[in-house]
């Protein structure tokens, strides 16, 4: 139904604009915004469609409280987003590249929309998983041409924003739907009125939005499902590819499980302190990123993984030993980690691209980093049921510290530095 109702939307939103919030698009392409102003516009959509994928994380414990469900359910749920969120980039990855990245940004905004009235009506786990499916799909088609599209307004500030806006939104999302659980009424539902309305707004706003892309036959074959890389980018992907596995797969089980484990390990079972541990390890990628952004992609994929490793280290000792104050610190390492290595890979791989091979790129990358952020979250939570959440979370972070150090070993002998 989640790829009915897109593949609806593309054709009628991304191809013809024949919606009456899309229609005008085209008589507005004179008044467009400056490209300036695109470049903020679009960094904060990147910034709303992460922020949104976080929103349900500390609602989680709140619809296990309703509904009854296992550890199992929980990162099912999870993962079907992130699942969504993969056949859309293959579908759709590369689309931007031959009709232009207005309507396909616009059209992911009108999908996130329809997810966040999904999410309000939700009333159980079936209808809880549509709407993280048809929320995988709308950020799926919004995250390549994102990507791309920042890069066609600056190339030298693109990478920076592509890592630190979804950190930011990250945070942002978690943190405000905590508060809204801990402290305002009927959460599951305010939480995605809010985000509704937002993405109303930004869909009229992406109307004014300069095209930067010119349009090429083909968007058909380009919807085919496959693996668009550049020749020329290939042994970078894998060469960065083992941190970004690494850093993703720690995303994926915080965004999972880590609300859970955060209560096991402080005795606080407030949903708001998951969304203060989604916080320090988003925030903490972000800080990352920001003061570490003039380094070279190399030293940044070095120090980025060495910081992976310890962080994820010095967590385990804090679970085994219940110390909340390592299990943060522990965290905010692993988070410096997660961002300087996420930007590392960005800065290896951006550069490699010509304009209209950089939607299909950031396509590629994204479905290694989302398989990476559900896949091992599912096994965790198969982990949970048959071993309990602490020898899980152990077994977890050892393969998260054997791959870093498999980075490590691959980023020393094989350098890729673009700068």
């Amino acid at each position: 139904m989640t790829i009915i109702i897109f593949m609806f939307s593309s054709e009628t939103v991304m191809s013809s604009c024949s919606s009456s919030a899309v229609s005008s698009c085209e008589s507005r392409q004179s008044r467009s915004i400056s490209h300036p102003g695109a470049l903020r516009l679009q960094t904060l959509i990147l910034l709303a469609f992460l922020a949104a994928s976080s929103a349900p994380t500390p609602l989680y414990s709140v619809y296990r409280e309703a509904w009854g469900f296992s550890a199992i359910t929980l990162t099912v749920i999870f993962g079907v987003y992130a699942i969504a969120l993969l056949l859309a980039l293959l579908v759709l990855g590369s689309l931007s590249d031959h009709i232009g990245r207005r309507p396909v940004i616009i059209g992911a905004l009108l999908i996130e929309a329809i997810a966040m009235v999904a999410f309000m009506a939700a009333t159980s786990v079936p209808l809880l998983i549509l709407a993280r499916l048809i929320q995988g799909v709308a950020t799926g088609a919004a995250t390549s041409v994102l990507a791309a599209g920042l890069m066609d307004l600056d190339r030298q500030r693109s990478p920076l924003i592509n890592s630190v806006a979804p950190m930011v939104g990250l945070a942002v999302g978690a943190l405000g739907t905590s508060m809204l659980v801990q402290f305002a009424p009927a959460p599951l539902q305010l939480s995605f009125l809010a985000l509704a309305v937002v993405f109303i707004l930004l869909v009229i706003a992406a109307c004014f939005l300069p095209e930067t892309a010119a349009r090429r036959p083909g968007a058909l074959a380009a919807m085919l499902p496959t693996i668009s890389v550049p020749r020329q980018a290939w042994k970078a992907l894998l060469l960065v590819a083992p941190i970004d596995v690494a850093a993703w797969a720690l995303g994926g089980f915080y965004f999972s499980l880590g609300p859970t484990l955060t209560g096991r390990v402080t005795g606080m079972h407030s949903p708001i302190v998951g969304g203060v541990l989604i916080l320090v390890l988003t925030m903490s990628a972000a800080v990352s990123v920001l003061l570490l952004r003039a380094w070279p992609a190399q030293r940044m994929l070095t120090s980025g993984t060495v910081a992976l490793v310890a962080g994820v280290g010095a967590t385990l000792w804090a679970i085994h030993s219940t110390s909340a104050v390592l299990f943060f610190l522990g965290t905010i390492v692993a988070g410096f980690g997660f961002g300087t290595g996420f930007l590392g890979a960005l800065r290896t791989l951006l550069p490699l691209a010509q304009p209209h091979e950089r939607a299909g790129l950031m396509a590629a990358y994204y479905i290694l980093s989302y398989l990476a952020f559900c896949l091992p979250a599912i096994l965790a939570g198969i982990m949970t049921n048959a071993f309990g959440l602490i020898t899980a979370s152990s077994y977890y972070g050892m393969a998260l510290m054997a791959l870093g150090g498999a980075a490590l070993i691959g980023v020393k002998l094989f350098p890729v530095d673009q700068d």
